[in-house]
């Protein structure tokens, strides 16, 4: 079933301790939110599926329509609403990264600058050293325990958050943690001027394609040794750019352009745009040849939101093929296409 209680805490980092021996070492993170309660971040480092270095990618400068959506939130614990269109994360439906970028760190290795510890150690001590950054750690929460002293930092009650990484495509006794919408990712927002950082991590033995309801691994999509992300980057036809705010008045004439990057034809029968709530809308059929573009026209099973949004493009099979995002001031030049 999903996790239990999902949300973001929305807190200061106070410091960090390493667990560089432990069989399942975690990078802990101590917080304190605006009301001067403490809790604790348990971020894992290693997973415990073979293969045990996690995947991650880093955005030193995270633009996505989630952070508007997070803005007004109060400091502390915000358990989120379901869904999409709100403040959850979701690694295969929100298209918050390019997979391309993802890349595996060992937990923790000898010298400087070469696992994952460090790179998480990098990020976090620079919002300590800043006193107006705060952190946004999505997971679920544990806690409070009124007679549990914390294990790691000492304070009372114990409070925290863990699964702070992708919770779904999941295998073997991990199954049951699966669902959409509930992924774990911490932000980092330094303000003056206004910058996110963005850190995801996921497990190797993690799909990339999992099913809208249950976020299990789709048939034949799993991960495994081989890694459930393993050729995410090759994306023969891509997004290449978005009209959503086309001159004139609504309903507006709003078109997604496609772009077949690869050397060979790719036919496109019964391939679908997504955007918004609606089952999509239909990419003409037929093939794509390489190097050629195409703009589709958007039906009413799809619409480009003047405030932000997702786009993407599944196949036949109702697998993902790419995916991209566009904030609102990307979209508030009335007319102007947005490019990917």
């Amino acid at each position: 079933m999903p996790l239990k209680s999902y949300g973001v805490l929305i807190a200061k980092a106070v410091g960090v301790r390493r667990e560089g021996a432990a069989q399942t070492p975690h990078f802990q993170i101590h917080l304190i939110d605006e009301h001067g309660t403490h809790h604790r971040a348990a971020v894992n480092v290693k997973s415990q599926q073979a293969p045990s270095d996690l995947l991650y990618v880093v955005a030193e400068d995270f633009r996505h329509p989630v952070t508007d959506r997070l803005a007004g939130l109060p400091g502390g614990w915000n358990t989120l609403p379901p869904g999409p269109g709100g403040g959850r994360l979701d690694f295969v439906r929100g298209n918050l990264f390019d997979p391309a970028a993802l890349r595996s760190l060992p937990p923790d290795a000898a010298g400087p600058d070469n696992d994952l510890a460090d790179l998480l150690d990098l990020h976090v001590r620079r919002a300590v050293a800043d006193d107006s950054a705060l952190l946004y750690v999505f997971g679920e929460r544990w806690g409070p325990e009124a007679a549990v002293r914390d294990k790691i930092f000492g304070f009372l009650p114990g409070n925290g958050v863990h699964d702070v990484h992708m919770n779904q495509g999941n295998s073997g006794t991990f199954e049951g943690d699966d669902g959409v919408w509930q992924d774990g990712g911490l932000l980092i927002r330094f303000p003056g001027p206004d910058r996110w950082v963005a850190v995801f991590l996921a497990f190797q033995s993690q799909s990339r394609h999992t099913d809208d309801a249950t976020g299990h691994a789709l048939g034949g999509a799993g991960g495994g040794a081989g890694g459930g992300w393993s050729g995410a980057g090759d994306r023969p036809v891509r997004i290449a750019a978005a009209l959503a705010d086309p001159v004139g008045p609504a309903p507006e004439a709003e078109s997604v352009t496609l772009i077949n990057a690869s050397p060979d034809a790719v036919d496109l029968t019964g391939w679908r745009i997504v955007a918004g709530p609606g089952d999509g809308s239909p990419v003409p059929a037929g093939p794509l040849a390489a190097g050629a573009a195409l703009r589709v026209a958007l039906t009413d099973g799809a619409r480009l939101g003047n405030h932000g949004g997702e786009i993407t493009l599944l196949d036949a099979g109702g697998l993902k093929v790419d995916g991209v995002s566009y904030t609102a001031r990307d979209a508030s030049r009335e007319g102007w296409t947005i490019t990917f």
